[in-house]
């Protein structure tokens, strides 16, 4: 590995830094949201990094912080052209130090396990990402109702079991981003599972969904499929130990089509897998 040179430098992204970063992942393959920046931004306004020569951004990488505890690392990317260079090693290590004294977790691909597990992350899970198309007219719930601002508290509320953290900033920017769908299904007045379905720059991806059942979680995602064109190809990336939320992609006629490894650095936080029927990205968490 070439040392970086002198004029590389890595400073905190501003916003609009963000989009570049975006448009990087769209460009890797990774199909982000169309309103992904905004969301992200709002998790942790400090914990985004670019790399630069000069003036020319070559690296990113997101070290979010959430709460006091726990963070996630994603959105590492180097431009092809300048990568085993060092600049990479640079912009990660300067990531983990942000997070450090955490928790950390982070998605990545199978293939690079053995150069996370030299920073200190374990192997927990794979999310396995699931492929189909949607399909409309289908009869919804009584019970499923749309996310808003009024319901909110109870969403804010019920996402804690679901995350290793408190999320509030990001998770009142997610379920109310343009191009998106929320439900929750309301059962006496007391939220039992939320989804949400997002644009990405091709197709949708769902994320999160939670719910105490699988019947729920089924509701729920007939809700999300129902308000996209159909036909239209979406995602939903299950954690694997949650073998019903594997049949309920089956079910609905989803085929396996890419996975991740989930690795956490630091104590693996406490999560009801078994509801959590799909994760909300791969780059935050």
């Amino acid at each position: 590995m070439i040392p970086a040179p002198h004029n590389y430098a890595i400073t905190t992204m501003s916003r609009e830094e963000i989009d570049t970063a975006i448009d990087w992942a769209a460009i890797e393959g990774w199909n982000p949201g169309l309103h992904d920046a905004d969301c992200f931004y709002a998790a942790d306004p400090t914990g985004f990094f670019m790399g630069k020569i000069g003036d020319t951004p070559v690296a990113a990488m997101a070290a979010v912080r959430y709460g006091a505890h726990f963070g996630f690392a994603g959105l590492y990317i180097v431009k092809p052209e300048y990568r085993k260079k060092g600049y990479g090693i640079q912009i990660w290590n300067k990531g983990l130090d942000y997070l450090a004294e955490r928790t950390i977790g982070l998605d990545g691909v199978v293939a690079q396990q053995d150069n996370y597990k030299k920073s200190g992350f374990r192997f927990a899970h794979r999310n396995m990402r699931f492929a189909g198309t949607s399909k409309t007219n289908q009869n919804l719930s009584p019970n499923i109702r749309i996310l808003s601002v009024d319901n909110f508290s109870s969403v804010h509320e019920y996402d804690k079991n679901f995350f290793p953290a408190d999320r509030e900033n990001f998770l009142k920017k997610w379920i109310a981003q343009p191009g998106s769908f929320s439900f929750g299904f309301f059962m006496h007045e007391k939220l039992q599972g939320y989804g949400v379905i997002r644009a990405c720059r091709s197709d949708y991806k769902i994320g999160p969904l939670n719910a105490e059942t699988p019947a729920i979680a089924h509701e729920i995602l007939i809700a999300l499929t129902s308000k996209i064109p159909a036909g239209t190809a979406i995602y939903l990336d299950a954690p694997e130990p949650n073998t019903e939320a594997i049949d309920l992609a089956h079910k609905h006629g989803m085929q396996f089509s890419f996975e991740t490894a989930r690795m956490y650095a630091g104590e693996f936080p406490e999560l009801p897998l078994q509801k959590i029927f799909s994760i909300t990205s791969f780059e935050l968490g």
